[in-house]
C-alpha cells in the first residue's frame, strides 16, 4: 500500500465528527462501503449497516462468531496432509428487516425523493441512527427515524427503535417486521447469499455454499414474539433467533402474524393522523451452539427476551453507553487539531471494540463479525495486530482470545502429526481448529503462527503480571509450540569444524505470501527464536517460583530437562542470514538471488498482484506482499542495531507493494523508529483510511480487523516509540511535526496510566486501575484501586524514556523532556537505489517486470502467436 498524504473522504458525504461517523447523502455508488462502515456488532454478533427496509442492497447480512457451515476441499490433484474441510460462516436469519408501505407504497431508500437523510454510528453511544424525510409519489411527507444497537453488556441481544410519523397528511401505514433466512434465499430482493458473487480468483472472498445451509428445526410465535431455529447442514451447529415487537401509537391499529420455516412476520396495520408518531421497538436475540439441541437455545432466547422486557428500552441504551464510556477512558487515542485524523482513529478503535468486546472465549475473526470476507476466517492477524491493543487496554479480552488458542491445541497437535511434527502446529486459517486453507504454499506453511501466538501470549503475560495463566495451562503453549520448532529445524555442521554449529529451518513461509516455502526465512528464525526462549525462560521460573505446578506440567506434557536444555541451545544457535556485501538481513536464503520486480512502472491496473500474476511469476522476483524482515524488526527490535534497522527497512521498503492491509501499520512504526518521519505518517495515514476511504477496493465484504489494530500500533509503538522487551517498558516517541501533541493510554501490570506526548516532553499520569482487568493480575495492593480514581495503593510502574529510568507513580505525573530527537530523513526508499547494486557473488541486481500479454492488453489479436 502506498502512503497517501492526505484525507481521502468526500467531506461532503461524509462530514467531520470527532466521536461519530456519518452519512449526509445517500450514494448508491458506495452502498457497499458505507453497508461494513455503518455495521454495529459486539465480536460475538454483527449486523451489517443494511437499511432496515432491505431492496437492493449490495450484500445483506447478519453473522455471528464461530457460526459455520463445512464443506470437501477438492483439490485438482490430491496429496497428503492437503487440508480437507473447507469451512465458511454463514449468514445468519436476518431479524433486522422492517418493510414500510405508505398509501401502500413501498419505502426502498435508493428510490426515494428523499428530503432529508443522514445516518450517524455515534462512537460513544454505540448507536447506529438514521433518519429520512421521504416525500411519496403522492407528495405526502414521512418523517422516519430508526436506533439499532448491537449490545455490549448483553452479547446475545440487539435492539432496533424504529419510527414513523406522517408530517402534513393521515395515511395508511403499514409496518412489516420480519425474521428472513437469507442464506438459503428466500428474499427475492436479495436473490444471492452469503459467499455469493465472490470474484473468481480473489482468494479475500468468501466460499459460496451450493447447497441448502441451514435446515428448519423449530418455529414458534405467541403475542408478538417469534422464534427461528435451525442446524448447520454438516457441521452441525445449531442456532436460535428470536424477536418481540412492541408497538406505541396514538393511531389505530391492528395486526397479523405469519410463521414458515423461513420467514416470520409481524405486520402493523395503522391508520396514521399527521403529527402521530407510529413507534416499533424490536429486541432480537441470537445463541448459537456445536452441541446444544435448538429447543434448548429457543429457551434461551426466551429468557434473553423476558429478562430486556422487565426494564424500559432506555436501559438498554444507557448501559451501552455506559460500557463505552469505559471502554474509551482505558483506550482512547487523542490527536488536538487534526480533526480528520481523530475521526478515522476513533472509527478504527471503535471497531476493535466491536469485533473482540463480546468474544468471550471464541476467536477474532480477520473480518470481525462485519462481512463475509475471508469466509469468516481467524489467521495471525489477530495474535500480531489486536492482541497488542487488546493486552494494553482490554487485558480480560486478550485473555479470552489466548484461551480460545490454548482450546485449540488438541487439533494443532494432531495437525502437527500429519505434518510429520513433534509438538502442536496450529492451523493457518480455520474457524473450527482445523486447517482450511486449500493452497498450502502460502497458508500451511506459514508455520511462523506458532510463533505469533507465542509472541502474543509472552507479550500479555509481560503487561499484565497474570503468570496464574500460564500456571492454570497456557504455558503448554509455549512447551508445544518450542518442540515443533525443535524438531522442525536441524543442525549444521560441528564443533570446532570452522565455527559453531548453527539451527536452520527449512521448507517454510513468512509473511510475505509473494515469497513462499523458503529456507532460513529470517522472520520465521527471529520468531522461532524468540519462542524457543520464551519456552526456555517460563519453565525455568515455573521450575524455581512453583515447584508443584512445575512438577504438574511435567507430568502432563511428558517433559524433561534435556527437552528444555534442546530448547536454549537451538534458540542461540538459530541462523540469522546477513549479508555482508549488502548489509542487510536478506529475507530467506535464496531471495537476493533474484531479480527486483520494477513497481515503479508496474500500472496501477494491474496491482494487486496476486490478482493479475501466476504465482510461479510473482515468486520468481524480489518482490513483497507485506512486511516481512520489517515485521521482525519491529516484534524483535532488541535484537537488531540501528544501523541494521536503518538498512533493512530502506531495503526492503521499496520492494513492498502492500498489497496486503497489513502492511502500512508495520512500515509507520519502522519508518518513524529509523527516521523516515514523513514516510511514516504517509503510512499511518493509508491504514487508518483502508476501509474509511475503501483504499484496497474490498471494504464491502468486512472491516479489515487487523488493520485497525495495525492503526492503534502505529499510534502508541510507532509515533509513541513504546516497546516491551521482556518486561522492560521503554519510550522513545517520533510524534510527527504537523502533529502537537497525542495522548493514549495503556495498561500496565492493572494500573491505566495516560501518556501525553508533545512536540517536547512526555508525561505519564496513573489514572487508576483499569477495570476490566484479570484479577490474577493485580497484587493485593494494586486491586484495591478503584477504577476511574487514582490511588496510593497502586503499585509503582517503572519505565524508561530513552535510556532514563522514570518511575509512575498515583501521587503526580510524571514529565520527561525529550531532546536529541534522531535525524529526520527526507523522500522514500525506491528500487532504484537498489537497482545496480553488486551482490556478494559479484553478480549485478536488475529490475524488471514481466511481460503483460493478455485480451486486455491485445485486443485485436496481433501478438497470439496461434493465430
Amino acid at each position: 500500500m502506498n502512503p497517501i498524504a492526505s484525507d481521502p473522504l468526500d467531506r461532503s458525504q461524509f462530514p467531520l465528527d470527532e466521536w461519530a461517523l456519518t452519512e449526509a447523502e445517500f450514494n448508491l455508488a458506495t452502498q457497499g462501503r458505507t453497508e461494513t462502515l455503518f455495521a454495529v456488532a459486539n465480536g460475538y454478533l454483527g449486523m451489517r449497516g443494511n437499511f432496515e427496509e432491505g431492496h437492493k442492497a449490495h450484500a445483506e447480512g447478519t453473522f455471528i462468531n464461530g457460526f459455520h457451515d463445512t464443506w470437501q476441499i477438492r483439490h485438482a490433484e490430491e496429496a497428503y496432509g492437503f487440508a480437507r474441510v473447507g469451512q465458511t460462516i454463514v449468514n445468519a436469519p436476518d431479524a433486522r428487516v422492517i418493510r414500510l408501505y405508505v398509501d401502500d407504497e413501498p419505502f426502498v431508500v435508493a428510490d426515494a425523493d428523499t428530503i432529508e437523510y443522514s445516518r450517524t454510528l455515534d462512537f460513544r453511544t454505540g448507536v447506529l441512527e438514521r433518519v429520512v424525510e421521504w416525500r411519496t409519489p403522492s407528495g405526502k411527507r414521512v418523517l422516519i427515524r430508526s436506533r439499532r444497537l448491537v449490545s455490549f453488556t448483553d452479547r446475545h441481544l440487539a435492539v432496533i427503535d424504529y419510527e414513523v410519523t406522517m408530517l402534513d397528511a393521515d395515511a395508511s401505514v403499514l409496518i412489516s417486521s420480519q425474521i428472513l433466512n437469507r442464506q438459503d434465499r428466500v428474499d427475492e430482493y436479495t436473490p444471492v447469499a452469503n459467499g455469493g458473487g465472490a470474484g473468481i480468483g480473489d482468494p479475500r472472498k468468501a466460499s459460496s455454499f451450493s447447497e441448502r445451509v441451514l435446515h428448519p428445526r423449530y418455529k414458534w410465535v405467541h403475542e408478538g414474539r417469534y422464534v427461528l431455529g435451525y442446524r448447520t447442514a454438516n457441521s452441525g451447529q445449531t442456532l436460535a433467533v428470536g424477536a418481540e415487537h412492541h408497538l406505541e401509537t396514538e393511531n389505530e391499529w391492528d395486526e397479523s402474524a405469519q410463521i414458515d420455516d423461513d420467514i416470520a412476520k409481524q405486520v402493523y396495520r395503522v391508520r396514521a393522523k399527521a403529527g402521530k408518531c407510529v413507534r416499533l421497538i424490536k429486541t432480537i436475540a441470537y445463541h448459537t451452539s456445536s452441541t446444544v439441541p435448538t429447543t434448548e437455545l429457543a429457551d434461551r432466547a426466551n429468557r434473553t427476551l423476558d429478562r430486556i422486557r422487565e426494564s424500559p428500552i432506555e436501559d438498554v441504551f444507557a448501559r451501552q453507553e455506559e460500557w463505552l464510556a469505559e471502554f474509551w477512558r482505558r483506550s482512547d487515542v487523542v490527536i488536538p487539531g487534526q480533526p480528520a485524523v481523530q475521526q478515522a482513529v476513533r472509527w478504527n478503535i471503535f471497531q476493535l471494540a466491536q469485533a473482540t468486546a463480546r468474544t468471550d472465549g471464541g476467536g477474532i475473526a480477520a473480518k470481525g463479525v462485519t462481512g463475509s470476507g475471508y469466509g469468516g476466517h481467524y489467521f495471525w492477524d489477530t495474535e500480531i495486530y489486536v492482541l497488542p491493543f487488546l493486552t494494553y487496554t482490554s487485558p480480560q479480552v486478550a485473555r479470552n482470545a489466548l484461551r480460545f488458542r490454548q482450546g485449540m491445541l488438541p487439533a494443532a497437535r494432531d495437525r502437527a502429526v500429519e505434518l510429520n511434527q513433534r509438538g502442536a502446529l496450529f492451523p493457518w486459517r480455520t474457524i473450527n481448529g482445523l486447517e482450511s486453507s486449500a493452497y498450502y504454499a502460502a497458508g500451511t506453511a506459514q508455520y511462523h503462527i506458532d510463533a505469533d501466538i507465542s509472541h502474543a501470549l509472552s507479550q500479555y503475560v509481560s503487561a499484565t503480571g497474570d503468570d496464574d495463566f500460564l500456571r492454570r495451562g497456557a504455558i503448554d503453549i509455549l512447551v508445544e509450540t518450542a518442540r515443533m520448532w525443535a524438531d522442525l529445524g536441524f543442525w549444521r555442521g560441528r564443533e570446532g569444524d570452522r565455527g559453531p554449529r548453527t539451527f536452520h529451518i527449512h521448507g517454510v513461509t513468512g509473511p510475505d505470501e509473494y515469497t513462499t516455502v523458503v529456507n532460513d526465512n529470517l522472520f520465521t528464525n527471529v520468531m522461532a527464536r524468540a519462542n524457543l526462549r520464551a519456552a526456555v525462560r517460563q519453565a525455568r521460573r515455573l521450575r524455581h517460583e512453583s515447584p508443584d505446578d512445575y512438577a504438574t506440567m511435567v507430568k502432563r506434557l511428558d517433559l524433561t530437562e534435556d527437552e528444555i536444555d534442546e530448547w536454549s541451545d537451538a534458540a542461540e544457535a538459530m541462523h540469522i542470514l546477513f549479508d555482508a556485501e549488502l548489509g542487510i538481513h536478506p529475507q530467506d536464503a535464496q531471495f537476493l538471488e533474484k531479480e527486483l520486480w520494477d513497481l515503479e512502472n508496474t500500472p496501477a491496473s494491474k496491482r494487486p498482484l496476486l490478482l493479475h500474476f501466476h504465482p510461479l511469476v510473482i515468486y520468481r522476483f524480489q518482490v513483497i506482499k507485506q512486511a516481512d524482515v520489517v515485521l521482525a524488526l519491529f516484534l524483535q527490535g532488541d535484537e537488531f542495531s540501528t544501523a541494521e534497522k536503518r538498512a533493512d527497512f530502506e531495503y526492503y521498503d521499496a520492494l513492498t507493494t502492500g498489497d496486503s492491509t497489513l502492511s502500512a501499520s508495520t512500515q509507520s512504526i519502522i519508518a518513524a523508529e529509523v527516521g523516515y518521519r514523513e514516510l511514516a505518517l504517509g503510512y499511518f495515514q493509508a491504514a487508518l483510511f483502508v476501509d474509511l476511504g475503501d483504499l484496497h477496493h474490498n471494504t464491502a465484504d468486512g472491516i479489515h480487523v487487523a488493520s485497525t489494530g495495525g492503526v492503534w500500533s502505529a499510534l502508541a509503538f510507532g509515533f509513541g516509540g513504546m516497546r516491551d522487551y521482556l518486561g522492560k517498558f521503554t519510550f522513545d516517541p517520533r510524534l510527527p511535526e504537523e502533529w502537537s501533541q497525542m495522548v493514549f493510554h495503556v495498561t500496565i501490570h492493572g494500573s491505566l496510566i495516560e501518556v501525553d506526548l508533545r512536540q517536547t516532553s512526555i508525561t505519564f499520569t496513573m489514572l487508576g486501575a483499569s477495570a476490566p482487568a484479570p484479577v490474577a493480575a493485580l497484587d493485593a495492593s494494586s486491586a484495591a484501586g478503584t477504577a476511574g480514581s487514582p490511588s496510593d495503593d497502586l503499585r509503582p510502574v517503572e519505565l524508561w524514556v530513552r535510556g532514563e529510568r522514570v518511575l509512575v507513580t498515583s501521587a503526580a505525573p510524571v514529565t520527561v523532556p525529550l531532546s536529541d530527537d534522531p535525524p529526520t530523513i527526507e523522500g522514500a526508499p525506491t528500487t532504484s537505489d537498489i537497482e545496480g547494486t553488486v551482490r556478494a557473488d559479484g553478480s549485478v541486481i536488475t529490475a524488471s517486470m514481466p511481460t503483460i500479454v493478455s485480451l486486455d492488453d491485445d485486443p485485436d489479436g496481433a501478438l497470439n502467436p496461434f493465430d
